[in-house]
């Protein structure tokens, strides 16, 4: 395959060069490029070199690759790499990869340079199809397909995870006359709650503050040091009775859920989970902020005591902390709560930080083989007021 060069939108998409080794070398000690691609680590000259010299140039010879430096169009700094890799033309289908260099971040680049490959790939190579994948948790790179006019359509265990990231990944596709014309803010735009939650979701979970009289609560990621108290508090008579945790609970569900629930919901970008930790950063419970998949703008509310915490009003302080975070830092315009009719002890929490009672869901909710009825509450960010 001939290699071409692009100039669309202010920058140059060109074939790379002996000369960009030093360049790639720098850019690829960013920590961010390490942690969400398949560079290796560490990232020494050699690798850079080998890149620019040969399995670029390589790929560009056999027909399986077609990828570019992306510079400024009017000095030729170098800011990112894109193009397309793993190019299946009997099939007229590729996937597009590309990272920003650290000093180029915040200027749109990644969106108009995979604008630019896609136009390439469909109008001159004749493609029908392009392929995204990205670990879950980048968000940074789901917001750049997107905004190229990528449709996330789902997940899949990726075949090269990278060094110590998650094995599942989101995947997205494109089509011919799918993407943005240049210039064109396009979907997921700056002012979009899609953006407003990927700078939420891409950056670690934050701590939040609570106080009970002089008592301050921290809000924090749960960590392998609570599960021991998860175990204590999911073997508890009441926790049993009035949630849906395993019975019997082993640590093995402890493990599951700090792994595959908690941790996983806040790399999806689809909910927050907590452990309430008291000043001694002992832990005091469990709570969640679940976003609906039907309403991106409601979500639901859930909590649990452990035992030797209970009675000190820890949980009322805690719900309010983050509702209010749900509220001014999501986007929420409703926060649910749900709780097995009779379970007026979570109703008391649930009142005390402000939620009106709504009435009861009839077999609203699935308990181990049951489904009991319900008892439903809202809270509104004008409630706060």
């Amino acid at each position: 395959m001939e290699t071409v060069e692009i100039i669309e939108d202010g920058l140059l998409l060109r074939p790379w060069r002996a000369e960009d080794a030093d360049a790639v070398y720098r850019a690829c000690q960013d920590p961010d490029i390490q942690r969400w691609t398949t560079v290796p680590r560490p990232y020494l000259p050699e690798h850079a070199l080998g890149f620019v010299t040969g399995s670029s140039p390589a790929a560009w010879a056999a027909g399986t690759g077609a990828e570019f430096a992306v510079c400024d169009a009017a000095s030729g700094e170098l800011l990112a790499s894109c193009g397309l890799v793993s190019i299946d033309p009997g099939l007229g289908s590729a996937e597009i990869g590309y990272w920003t260099a650290p000093w180029a971040r915040g200027r749109g680049v990644a969106v108009r340079a995979t604008r630019a490959v896609a136009r390439w790939a469909f109008d001159v190579r004749k493609l029908r199809r392009l392929i995204w994948q990205a670990e879950i948790g980048n968000h940074a790179s789901r917001l750049v397909g997107l905004r190229a006019g990528f449709r996330i359509e789902g997940e899949l265990r990726l075949a090269m995870p990278a060094a110590g990231g998650r094995r599942e990944g989101w995947l997205g596709s494109l089509l011919p006359g799918e993407v943005p014309a240049p210039g064109e803010p396009g979907p997921a735009g700056p002012d979009t709650l899609e953006a407003r939650r990927a700078a939420v979701f891409g950056r670690p979970q934050p701590v939040l503050l609570a106080t009970v009289g002089a008592t301050e609560l921290r809000l924090r990621p749960m960590a392998e040091r609570d599960l021991d108290e998860v175990v204590t508090t999911c073997q508890d008579e009441q926790t049993v009775r009035w949630t849906s945790v395993p019975h019997p609970y082993q640590r093995e569900h402890a493990d599951g859920y700090l792994h595959d629930v908690a941790r996983a919901a806040w790399a999806r970008g689809t909910g927050a989970n907590y452990a309430i930790a008291d000043a001694d950063d002992r832990y005091a419970g469990s709570i969640d902020l679940r976003i609906s998949p039907a309403d991106p703008l409601v979500a639901d509310v859930g909590f649990m005591t452990a035992p030797h915490a209970r009675g000190r009003g820890y949980m009322p302080a805690a719900v309010a902390a983050l509702c209010v975070w749900g509220f001014t830092t999501l986007g929420l315009a409703r926060i649910e709560w749900r709780a097995n009719v009779g379970n007026t002890a979570s109703r008391r929490v649930a009142e005390k930080a402000g939620f009106a009672f709504e009435g009861t869901a009839r077999s609203g909710i699935q308990q181990r083989n049951e489904r009991p009825d319900v008892w439903v509450a809202a809270l509104l960010p004008q409630d706060l007021l």
